[in-house]
Order: structure tokens, then C-alpha cells, then sequence
């Protein structure tokens, strides 16, 4: 999910009264909810971090090491702040037991979001690097801003005014996306269970959770290529779909690396692709097969060079 997200999960569990525990603990819970995301620098190496994003810093070793990490620097600010007489009065004492746990409960709740998506998440590196899926949320999701953004804010209001339980909005706010994750679960299985490709993928739809982008696979007279097929909530799998490709290319992804063994950019893209087709295109002149996959619409993407005299139809 994307790191606003990720950040008003964090207050809202301190809004709901874990900020109490402990000085600094909302910047425990915040900055905890994102620490997984420090692989993001990675992003300089191109298309090949593609193999790199939502691994390690998002596994087991992470979620005890990182949060370890922040409460010691939390707990040295705070007794930095207290030596050059800048630690604000009113904070409450800080105890690392508490910055530690806030900051890890904070960091759990990063891959348990990231899971939701159809993007995936190596859940178990380093000790297996096995994509998982949720499929349950797109990765941008407006409904739960909304509902966390408005919780965040009238609990804060109550809490200034001192006119109520400022805890209570908070919860609700969490109880509500909680009820709307469980809810978009049960329309992702029912997507699922009424497309007959039992290989079809269920991808979220932006600003429609009550619809679902099936990838599907359709053959063609030499060929094997990817399609979306739109469900809907109390309407069920449309009669038509739609081809991601126009010219499909008569190699098939499972063949590229006897071609482009030595690409570390194809290599990535195929660890990471979970829906990957091959599109032939025409670029200033020169026909080309791309590699691209079905989940983002050629959004990321590696050229293939491929030896005309290489080429075999997979399929044929």
C-alpha cells in the first residue's frame, strides 16, 4: 500500500490510546508503519529492483530488527533532547520496553497491508522467496483515506476540546477499514469462484471495490496471450474481454531465458512478473518483443532482444 496509508494506520492506533503508553510513541507507531519501505532506495537500479522491493526489509528478521532500530534512536532523541534542555515538558517518560513494542506492532501492520494487493509480498524472506497475494485492495485506495483520515481528525478534536472519549472515533475509524478489508476478501473469493480459469487472477479496480479485472489467458493461432475480463459485484463475469496486446509475439515468457540469459533486467522482471506476456511493437522502425506483465498494463516493462533466427512459436 502507499505510505499515506501506511502512516494513518500508525496514528490511528495511537489515537486509540496507545500514544499513552509511552513519550514518542506516535512517532514509534508512524515511522514504525513505514520502516519496511527503506528498500524503496533501491528503485535506482531501474527495472531490476523489481527484484528487490517487499523482500527482506519486509520479512521476519525485519520485523524484529527495524522496530529495534527505531526505539534505540527514539530512546537516544529523546535523552539528547534532555541533555540540551529542549525535551518538551509535556511529554510523558519515555520507556524503551513500550517504544519498542509500539514500534513493532507499528512495522507488522506494514506487510499485513502490503499482502492486500495484487503487487505481492515475499512474506518469509530471507528464508524463502515466495510471492504472496492478497488481491483483496488496490494499492491507492480513496475509501480507506476517507474513513482514517476522518476518524484521525474528529478524534483529535475531541481530544483538544476535552469534551469526550477521543479514543472512541479512532477505534470505530479502525473497526470500519477493518470491516471493509474483510469485506472486499469475501468479493475477491466471490470473483474468483465465478471465473471458470482456475489460474485467473483477481486484480482490485481503482475507486471500484465492488468490481474485479480478471487475467485471464486466451489463446490465439500461434500463440497464448493475456486478457482482462471485468466482475462485478451482483452482476458476475462480463461476456467479453479485452486483449492486453494487439500484436502478440510468437515467444512465450517461459522461453526468454534461453535467449537473454545474461539480461539481469529480464531475469527480475520474470522473478518478480506474476502474469508476464510478450507484446511485439514497432519502435521508430525496428519491430521489438516486450516483455511486460498482465497486473499493470505494460506500466513496467523490459525490451527483448531476440535473434530473429532464434525464434520458435511456443505454441505451434
Amino acid at each position: 500500500m502507499d505510505n499515506l496509508t501506511h502512516s494513518l494506520v500508525g496514528a490511528l492506533l495511537g489515537q486509540a490510546g496507545l500514544k499513552r503508553r509511552t513519550g514518542l510513541a506516535m512517532p514509534a507507531l508512524i515511522f514504525g508503519a513505514n520502516l519496511p519501505d527503506i528498500d524503496a532506495g533501491c528503485v535506482v537500479y531501474g527495472i531490476e529492483s523489481l527484484a528487490m522491493r517487499r523482500g527482506l526489509t519486509h520479512g521476519p528478521i525485519a520485523w524484529v530488527l527495524l522496530p529495534l532500530l527505531l526505539a534505540g534512536f527514539l530512546w537516544w532523541f529523546d535523552r539528547w533532547q534532555a541533555t540540551r534542555r529542549t525535551r518538551p515538558e509535556d511529554r510523558l517518560p519515555v520507556h524503551f520496553g513500550w517504544l519498542y513494542l509500539l514500534a513493532f506492532v507499528g512495522c507488522l501492520s506494514h506487510p499485513a497491508l502490503d499482502w492486500m494487493n495484487s503487487y505481492g509480498i515475499r512474506l518469509l524472506e530471507p528464508f524463502s522467496s515466495r510471492w504472496f497475494y492478497g488481491d483483496t485492495l488496490f494499492i491507492i485506495d480513496v475509501w480507506i483515506w476517507a474513513a482514517m483520515i476522518f476518524a484521525f481528525v474528529f478524534s483529535r478534536r475531541i481530544e483538544k476540546r476535552g469534551t469526550g472519549n477521543w479514543r472512541r472515533p479512532a477505534l470505530l475509524g479502525l473497526v470500519a477499514v477493518l470491516g471493509y478489508i474483510n469485506f472486499n476478501m469475501v468479493v475477491t473469493a466471490t470473483a474468483r469462484a465465478q471465473t471458470p480459469q482456475a489460474e485467473a487472477i483477481a486484480s482490485p479496480v481503482p475507486l471500484a471495490f465492488w468490481a474485479r479485472d480478471m487475467i485471464i489467458e486466451v489463446d490465439g493461432p500461434i500463440y497464448r496471450g493475456k486478457a482482462k475480463q471485468r466482475w462485478t459485484l451482483g452482476q458476475g463475469l462480463s461476456d467479453d474481454y479485452t486483449l492486453l496486446t494487439d500484436q502478440p509475439a510468437c515467444i512465450h515468457p517461459l522461453q526468454l531465458p534461453m535467449f537473454a540469459h545474461d539480461d539481469a533486467e529480464v531475469r527480475a522482471f520474470l522473478f518478480w512478473s506474476r502474469a508476464p506476456y510478450v507484446e511485439r511493437e514497432d519502435r521508430d522502425g525496428r519491430m521489438v518483443d516486450v516483455l511486460k506483465d498482465a497486473r499493470f498494463d505494460g506500466r513496467f516493462e523490459v525490451e527483448v532482444d531476440v535473434p530473429a533466427e532464434a525464434e520458435e512459436c511456443y505454441f505451434e
